[in-house]
């Protein structure tokens, strides 16, 4: 995905996962920049995942999915709000997005500890508040 030129960032457990968090989840979640949308889709079809509706349709949506064996749920919206109303947009995330090095040549980028914690804020589930509390914990080791 990083050779695709794609601004695009883990979020969602997986991003706990490769942040060493000890949680399950079975499929991948993406924020990715609204303009980036073909990029990723074209970096990604060499893996034989297909999207599922166009690029226009997903920008009216607002989101897609991406699937063979793997399901990728992929956010194109530029901005979400928590349950409490802030708002969490995509540029300033990225912005300040960490670089986890997973190999040799592949970079992660995810969101900053913060922001993953105002993510995990806009689902409310039942879930996203265990994550935010291992999250919370995480943050503080870090200070």
């Amino acid at each position: 995905m990083a050779g695709s030129g794609a601004r695009v960032l883990l979020i969602g457990r997986r991003a706990l996962v490769a942040l060493g968090l000890p949680l399950l989840t079975a499929d991948y979640d993406l924020w990715l920049h609204t303009d980036d949308i073909e990029r990723l889709n074209v970096a990604l079809a060499a893996l034989g995942l297909s999207p599922s509706c166009t690029p226009q349709a997903a920008r009216v949506q607002g989101r897609y999915v991406l699937e063979n064996d793997e399901h990728i749920d992929v956010l194109v919206a530029r901005a979400m709000h928590t349950v409490d109303g802030e708002r969490v947009g995509f540029e300033e995330l990225w912005q300040r997005r960490r670089g986890l090095r997973f190999d040799d040549q592949t970079t992660i980028a995810v969101p900053a500890i913060a922001d993953l914690i105002l993510t995990k804020r806009c689902g409310g589930r039942e879930r996203d508040l265990a994550d935010l509390r291992m999250l919370e914990l995480l943050q503080q080791e870090g200070e």
